[in-house]
């Protein structure tokens, strides 16, 4: 789930003055466009191409035949709230943001040559030469669009390679003629097949299979999708830099909110002080839509609806994360509305939290994270922890109310690639959050973290943002005197 921001787009004959012509207007306005960076739409900050480029060459070196992986074309953009990213396994790869451009792989990063006999079948002499052992196709430059939508990348841009790190960069409209060249000599061609999944994903899919059925008919599809996934679950060091950025920002807005809440804000005041604070420091969307849920809202697990007045005794549950130049963070943190937790929002919260702290002791690399049905698994280091814990108002165990896994991946999405079951390697980062929801007591506790797995075990990413109860009631009575002093202050102007 990501917070949408708005892009205004307009009637193009609404912004013309009766008195000036549209061609002299669109000169003007292609004039201004060309003096933009051709990097309109790229990410504030990226990897450097060389990472992109090992990636596709690990890639290449695991498939007997091409590669081929369609972007997003960005035809979502005529609603006005549309904000465009590029679809993840694509960018990974490639670290191009911009819409309508494709990507091919050869099989062992070579350059390939048609056969003799290839040749004389050839429809078309696109190939003659051979082909590059990877190829970024583009959109053609289209002046008059860039008027309205920002300088895009072309094939004939003169600094395309250095700035993709492609040394072959193609039109677009040539994709069909060299796929048809190849599947002259290779029965099977490498994509994403589709597959139904909770966060979407399956509409983009199925359109690129049905199209390559219908460009190379006579080749078989083969699924690139595990493969790609298995490289995403070790983040490079640059992109744990980049999560670092979306976790501090993160960490400031979680802050932020606690030093401003109290009964009578509106849990959508205290969502958007949070998303004021990761733009101002560069994020450029939300990593998922925020979660504030005061009371009964604290909870439901992704309640979204942000309408309840925060009422004095409510517990708050924040569930809140930057996205940083692609990369999501996934903090959860809760606090009591007032500034102090009743004794039994305290005897929860501190069940919780000695669960998070027992997982936490057990993770290194070849734990397991989430399989139930391994006993020294992360999540039943936790789940036993709760479960020997406090009882409901029935005198019964706990363990039933954490009804949740105890984490997952982070990167390009806030869910990111990873067999729960999977022993934990160096390089990944994880969130760790176990919780506790009671509705009968209008009572639910998370606390989340982000993690990286490292050689003798890990770091906690968002250590600065304090998870000791004691800690984030000195936060928040500090800021409530400093409002009152604040008032006072006014009150005698």
């Amino acid at each position: 789930m990501s917070a949408l921001r708005s892009k205004r787009r307009f009637n193009e004959s609404s912004r013309i003055p009766c008195r000036v012509t549209f061609a002299v207007l669109a000169i003007t306005l292609a004039s201004l466009a060309a003096a933009f960076s051709a990097t309109a739409q790229q990410r504030r900050e990226r990897e450097p191409n060389s990472a992109y480029a090992q990636r596709r060459a690990k890639l290449a070196d695991q498939v007997d035949g091409p590669i081929l992986l369609l972007g997003y074309t960005a035809r979502e953009e005529e609603s006005e709230s549309y904000v465009f990213a590029q679809e993840e396994n694509f960018y990974y790869l490639t670290g191009h943001n911009e819409e309508g451009a494709a990507l091919l792989l050869l099989p062992g990063g070579k350059t390939w040559v048609p056969k003799p006999e290839t040749r004389e079948k050839m429809k078309s002499s696109i190939v003659d030469g051979g082909l590059a052992p990877e190829i970024l196709f583009l959109p053609a430059k289209d002046r008059r669009k860039e008027v309205w939508n920002g300088v895009r990348m072309s094939p004939e841009d003169a600094d395309i390679k250095p700035k993709t790190g492609f040394g072959t960069v193609l039109p677009y409209s040539e994709l069909r003629a060299v796929l048809e060249v190849l599947a002259l000599e290779f029965p099977t061609v490498y994509t994403i097949l589709p597959y139904q999944r909770e966060l979407g994903g399956y509409p983009h899919e199925k359109e690129v299979v049905d199209w390559l059925k219908q460009a190379v008919p006579q080749e078989t599809a083969k699924d690139i999708r595990s493969n790609i996934s298995d490289l995403r679950v070790i983040k490079s060091p640059t992109e744990i830099a980049l999560l670092r950025q979306a976790i501090d920002l993160s960490i400031d807005a979680q802050l932020e909110a606690m030093k401003m809440m109290r009964p009578g804000l509106w849990e959508y005041q205290v969502a958007a002080k949070m998303v004021e604070v990761h733009a101002m420091g560069g994020s450029e969307i939300e990593a998922y839509a925020p979660i504030v849920g005061a009371g009964p809202n604290s909870t439901a697990l992704h309640y979204d609806k942000l309408s309840r007045k925060i009422q004095d005794g409510d517990i708050v549950v924040m569930d809140v994360g930057a996205q940083y130049s692609g990369y999501a963070a996934d903090i959860t943190r809760t606090i009591p509305a007032n500034g102090k937790f009743t004794p039994r929002q305290r005897e929860i919260y501190d069940i919780v939290l000695g669960a998070q702290t027992a997982a936490l002791a057990a993770l290194k690399p070849g734990a397991i994270m989430g399989c139930r049905d391994k006993k020294n698994s992360l999540f039943n280091v936790a789940y036993n922890y709760i479960n020997s814990h406090g009882k409901d108002q029935h005198g019964k165990s706990l363990g039933p109310y954490f009804i949740h896994g105890l984490g997952h991946n982070i990167g390009l999405n806030v869910h990111d690639p990873g067999d729960p079951c999977r022993p934990l390697q160096p390089g990944m980062v994880v969130t760790v959050e176990p919780g506790i929801y009671i509705p009968e007591e209008n009572l639910g506790v998370r606390i989340e973290d982000d993690v990286l797995v490292t050689d003798s075990g890990y770091e906690l990413l968002s250590r600065k943002l304090t998870r000791d109860p004691d800690e984030i009631e000195k936060i928040m009575a500090a800021a409530a005197k400093q409002r009152a002093a604040t008032d006072k202050s006014a009150a005698m102007q």
